[in-house]
């Protein structure tokens, strides 16, 4: 029992002091602008651009921007949760830590799922306020799931992410072409029916691709598609999966140079 209460102070109290620490836009100004503005005005300009090109409806723009919409949070924010440890020096006390490393990881995770979460719900109300396109009721439950899973997985994708930033100078460079990538290839603001075969391919492998599909399918009054939530999740497994495998790979030859430094 008091080893399941070390774990959970470690995920919770951990992952809070890190995003204090590491998180660089939680001033008022970065967090408003950055992760409440931004993703709204992306959302409008792909739904006036969408009108003028009668690609889809509004709603196909508002679901698909609104699970998107987590991205900007989770991704850069996961980046950051490994990455500036090494820029702002610390990289060598995390690595000496003796506290296990799944449960230290997943804590810097955590706040950027409920980061991610928050930026996602605040964009789809906005839409359906501005916009008029009102949510039914009886589909936000469903929605709501397929965007806390959406969250998760891009948390962990952009955790995958920060590990290389153990062994790569310029990680950040890596990310805003992730976050590019996850725009145009997860059927958020193109429809994936449009696109070539092997773009439809790695769309299969990117968090928010099944998200999307889903929070559609729930705001149409289908229901919640399981198989698309299960697929969503399986993706973020995958990536957190890779993140601890590139984690301890890059690990001990960082853990090597930080033993050398303290000597």
């Amino acid at each position: 029992m008091r080893q399941l209460v070390r774990t959970a102070r470690l995920v919770v109290i951990g992952g809070g002091i890190s995003y204090r620490a590491l998180f660089n836009w939680t001033t008022p100004s970065m967090f408003i602008g950055t992760l409440l503005v931004g993703p709204v005005l992306q959302l409008l300009f792909f739904v006036y651009l969408g009108r003028q090109l009668h690609v889809a409806d509004d709603r196909f723009y508002v679901l698909g921007n609104a699970v998107l919409a987590s991205s900007t949070a989770c991704v850069y924010g996961g980046t950051m949760a490994v990455a500036n440890e090494r820029r702002y020096g610390t990289l060598g006390a995390v690595l000496l830590s003796p506290r296990r490393r799944a449960p230290l990881w997943f804590g810097r995770a955590l706040p950027y799922v409920l980061n991610g979460l928050l930026v996602s719900g605040f964009t789809l109300a906005v839409a359906a306020l501005v916009l008029g396109l009102p949510v039914p009721a009886d589909s936000v439950p469903q929605i709501a799931a397929v965007l806390v899973a959406a969250a998760a997985a891009c948390s962990a994708f952009g955790l995958a992410l920060g590990a290389l930033g153990l062994r790569f100078r310029d990680v950040f460079l890596v990310s805003n072409v992730a976050a590019s990538v996850l725009l145009l290839l997860t059927g958020a603001n193109v429809p994936r029916a449009t696109l070539p075969p092997w773009m439809q391919a790695v769309g299969e492998a990117l968090p928010l691709t099944h998200a999307a599909a889903a929070a559609r399918r729930a705001a149409a009054g289908q229901g919640l598609d399981t198989g698309l939530l299960g697929a969503e999740l399986a993706v973020g497994a995958g990536y957190l999966v890779l993140a601890v495998l590139l984690l301890s790979l890059f690990e001990r030859g960082s853990r090597r140079r930080a033993t050398l430094d303290v000597l």
